[in-house]
């Protein structure tokens, strides 16, 4: 892979990073009484400390096709990180996949205990729309108030929750779902919220309607192929490297494209993905600038971890 972009992506981590531990910080925000100690902590827990934080970086490289710096990008981008991050602690527990490893370390409810990780959980959720409505977030409100819309509809119902529950249903059911089924669900679990990031970048950026258009089908593009690449490293990979544990979708019965068609069919299907992501990238922004997303695209399908 391209030196220069591992170099961006690892950058854009770290810069995430302090924003999210400014962000979680012990001292109480303006409207808040105090921060729960413990609270606080598994909120850090399950934000700080790992990830390639590749959804933020999704949010600041878009959002730099059109000339808005990181800075100017930062908090659009941690309140899609947080709401990623809730995803993570709700998926683990017990009544979802029951985890007990996430990014090589404890799951929170394994860290602390499952109250704590319901209710760290909800605060990262709620802390995103916080993140979005706040005026440091971008001067013109009609700016934030799209983000806001933007990232509930990514997370919520017809999103990433629904494609959640439509997830633990297909566990219940005498048939397997069907392919187009998984593309639905997985476009709703995994993508909507990838997808959003780009459409983040691009409402920041003052995108063109013809461009946005573009840039949305790059997100879910890259979205579908991400869950694919998912699937395999599921089937393929070990704990160690992934930092979670595998061989889950097989355990449970999951359906995924990867059990559905094979190894290689999945394969070519998350190549065939990455080659549309690019093609749409190219629409919206011609030429070389948008060579770190095009970068980020192929990341995205050869990724190990």
């Amino acid at each position: 892979m391209d030196e220069s972009f591992e170099q961006r992506l690892s950058a854009a981590g770290e810069s995430v990073e302090q924003a999210l531990g400014a962000l979680l910080s012990p001292e109480p925000r303006p409207g808040e009484r105090c921060r729960p100690a413990r609270l606080l902590e598994a909120m850090r827990h399950a934000a700080l400390g790992g990830g390639k934080r590749l959804r933020p970086f999704l949010v600041i490289e878009t959002a730099g096709l059109f000339g808005v710096t990181p800075a100017a990008a930062m908090r659009a981008a941690c309140a899609v990180e947080l709401v990623h991050c809730y995803s993570l602690v709700h998926d683990d527990l017990p009544a979802m996949d029951d985890d007990d490893l996430r990014r090589g370390r404890p799951t929170v409810h394994k860290a602390f205990d499952e109250a704590s990780a319901i209710l760290a959980g909800d605060s990262l959720l709620t802390y995103a729309f916080e993140v979005a409505a706040d005026p440091a977030t971008h001067p013109d409100p009609s700016v934030r108030a799209s983000l806001v819309l933007m990232l509930a509809q990514a997370s919520g119902l017809g999103g990433m929750a629904g494609g959640q529950a439509l997830d633990l249903e297909a566990e219940r059911r005498a048939t397997p779902l069907s392919i187009e089924e998984v593309i639905e669900m997985q476009a709703m679990k995994t993508g909507a919220l990838l997808a959003h990031a780009v459409e983040a970048g691009a409402l920041l950026g003052g995108a063109s309607p013809a461009q946005t258009a573009a840039l949305s089908r790059f997100g879910r593009a890259i979205g579908a192929a991400f869950q694919i690449a998912d699937d395999l490293l599921d089937h393929r990979s070990d704990a160690t490297t992934l930092g979670k544990r595998t061989g889950k979708d097989a355990a449970r019965n999951k359906a995924t494209l990867v059990s559905l068609l094979g190894f290689s069919a999945a394969e070519r299907w998350r190549d065939a993905l990455i080659g549309d992501a690019v093609a749409a990238l190219n629409e919206a922004v011609p030429g070389p600038a948008a060579a770190t997303l095009t970068a980020a695209a192929h990341f995205v399908a050869g990724r190990r971890s």
